[in-house]
């Protein structure tokens, strides 16, 4: 007898799917973001391992990327903070825990996060946390409230910066926390996959001259991520050196920061660097930007947990100038793969750019060269996914 295709047989492949062992990440929303990005690739690397991969969240624009990981996503409001639904939201994913056989529950945001604790402790399945950002704690009840973080059997942090922070802040021990980097996937961020058309087109939808020296800027549009300290910078730079050849761009979404972003193009504005910057919005296609510019620029104010766009840039073979704190001191190497210099110094920033721009093009390609081998020997996709499980699975046979 022939036996039909599994895939022909709907409520087969549902009994299959609720049978095999699954694992529950839960996340505010999917839209742009480490968080996101992060929670879809391991989403891909649970199905190579023979897990179903559950993502409670709120949803957003990367819902088909998660499908096409192999994801299913558990639609609820996990971006609220409001306590009735932080705690709606925990019977509702012990419910998905009983119906879905998930063995173990992993968080990776606060509000999500009480609601995925008392799930896993009603369900008595692990629960594990990644500690993505650095929670300011100012008050007892903030404390409280970021303390989820460490309540879990392990707290993975993102950095060895990370891993410091957690201990201070909330006195845990180093054997309760395990560093596992954010991982740079290299098939996407590879400069040699990449169409000199594309990277072409790239510069002059940015408005840059083909000669022009691109410094780049990547972030969300928010006064922490630093794209007022550049323009103050090159507003600093232009009283000593020409700018005619130098094209900035700042480049990400506002996610309804209207005000902060007419800032922005009002502080160009006033510096007189209408010719020299412009403000781009969300950029889809980060690996062909990277590779657009000439240089890459992180000037968060506070510390990055990890600092993906010095990780991505440095993929991409692009040397990268950030503020020396956080993630950035373990993904750039000083004078070797980029320069670091204090936050929130538009001075410093303005003589660090000088110094790079005067490298001219080889010096500049030596130094990002250093950056993609930095990554590929301690970013990589592969790498994190591959200690995520291997935690997961030590987790579960303990």
């Amino acid at each position: 007898m022939v036996r039909p295709p599994l895939e022909s047989c709907p409520a087969l492949v549902t009994a299959v799917q609720q049978s095999a062992p699954a694992i529950l990440q839960v996340t505010p929303a999917l839209d742009t973001g480490g968080v996101e990005r992060t929670t879809i690739d391991v989403a891909a690397a649970l199905v190579r391992e023979g897990y179903v991969p559950l993502v409670a969240s709120a949803g957003g624009r990367l819902e088909s990327a998660l499908r096409a990981a192999g994801g299913e996503l558990i639609r609820l409001p996990m971006d609220s903070k409001a306590p009735h639904i932080l705690i709606a939201n925990a019977f509702r994913l012990r419910d998905v825990i009983a119906k879905r056989n998930v063995k173990l529950v992993h968080a990776r945001s606060r509000a999500p996060a009480w609601s995925a604790f008392w799930a896993a402790k009603m369900s008595g399945v692990p629960f594990v946390t990644t500690y993505h950002g650095i929670y300011n704690a100012r008050s007892a009840p903030k404390r409280f409230y970021n303390s989820v973080m460490v309540r879990g059997k392990i707290t993975i942090a993102n950095s060895e910066w990370t891993a410091t922070h957690i201990q201070k802040q909330h006195h845990a021990k180093r054997e309760d926390i395990v560093v596992i980097p954010r991982g740079i996937d290299l098939s996407q961020f590879d400069p040699g996959g990449i169409a000199p058309e594309r990277v072409s087109t790239t510069r002059a939808n940015w408005g840059a001259k083909p000669d022009d020296i691109v410094v780049l800027l990547p972030g969300r549009l928010t006064r922490w991520k630093g794209q007022k300290v550049l323009i103050e910078a090159l507003e600093e730079l232009s009283k000593t050196d020409s700018l005619t050849n130098v094209h900035a761009v700042l480049a990400g979404d506002a996610q309804g920061r209207d005000t902060y972003e007419a800032g922005l193009r009002q502080a160009t504005a006033d510096a007189g660097l209408n010719d020299t910057i412009s403000v781009v919005g969300h950029v889809e296609d980060m690996a062909t930007a990277y590779l657009a510019a000439d240089i890459v620029v992180s000037a968060s104010t506070e510390p990055e947990a990890f600092g993906r766009v010095a990780a991505e840039a440095g993929a991409m073979g692009k040397p990268v100038i950030a503020t020396d704190h956080g993630g950035a001191r373990e993904t750039v190497l000083q004078n070797v793969s980029g320069i670091l210099v204090p936050p929130d110094d538009a001075a410093a920033l303005a003589k660090a750019l000088s110094r790079m721009i005067a490298m001219g093009p080889d010096q500049r390609r030596d130094m990002g060269a250093a950056g993609r081998r930095h990554v590929v020997q301690r970013f990589t996709l592969d790498r994190m996914c591959a200690d995520t499980i291997a935690l997961y699975k030590q987790i579960l046979g303990s």
